[in-house]
């Protein structure tokens, strides 16, 4: 079974700092990925669509917050 990325539940349970660094990480896989296809060496295709819909993903959800259809996760016990 292919690894299908973040789902929205999953961001849905972060709060924005995590969010954002998902953000970043997913910048960085996506930027070693282009790298990997311009040399040659990229093996998994496929991780790469998926990186850039989980990028989407987290963009959307992050608007969704600023809009207020969607709330983060109170971070109150």
């Amino acid at each position: 079974m292919a690894d299908k990325g973040l789902t929205t539940e999953q961001l849905d349970a972060m709060d924005n700092s995590q969010l954002s660094k998902a953000l970043e990480k997913a910048k960085a896989e996506l930027f070693n990925l282009r790298f990997a296809q311009a040399v040659g060496n990229l093996e998994d295709h496929g991780r790469m669509k998926t990186v850039r819909r989980d990028i989407a993903r987290i963009y959307t959800i992050a608007r969704e917050r600023e809009l207020g259809y969607r709330t983060a996760p109170s971070t109150e016990e």
